[in-house]
């Protein structure tokens, strides 16, 4: 791949362009690089509302209707559904189940099981389950096959 960089005046002339036959992961990883990780959303805990930046996110859970992020600091509760997240954060999260998002970066490693699904190891220990159905993209998106 070729980088061209072209100095320029100020700030308000600096920009990004990408030209790329498809997005990757290693090319979404670089817009959310150039973007300062500038997706954040809404979250709430204990009557507080917060902004989450996408890359404290660990992985995103539907119960009962409600939707729970899980993160370094704890977990949150939003009014995002799991369809609405998973296409704002796009990059490296992804769907493993019905109920939940995972985001790839904060996987440690993988362990697959004798039922077909896979037990995905996260940063912090917490293991997260993949299911059948998700096991050969996730592993595919993960490099691992």
């Amino acid at each position: 791949m070729q980088v061209h960089i072209e100095k320029v005046d100020s700030k308000d002339q600096e920009q990004a362009v990408i030209k790329a036959v498809e997005i990757t992961d290693e090319i979404s990883g670089a817009i959310e690089l150039l973007e300062g990780d500038a997706k954040g959303f809404a979250v709430s805990k204990e009557g507080k509302t917060y902004i989450l930046k996408a890359s404290s996110v660990y992985y995103i859970e539907s119960v009962d209707k409600k939707t729970f992020v899980y993160t370094k600091q704890g977990c949150y509760d939003t009014r995002y559904r799991l369809y609405e997240l998973e296409v704002m954060l796009g990059g490296y999260f992804m769907r493993c189940s019905k109920s939940m998002i995972i985001n790839l970066k904060k996987v440690r490693n993988v362990k697959s099981q004798i039922s077909g699904r896979v037990d995905a190891t996260l940063i912090n220990d917490e293991v997260v389950v993949i299911s059948r159905g998700y096991v050969k993209e996730v592993k595919r998106r993960l490099g691992i096959g």
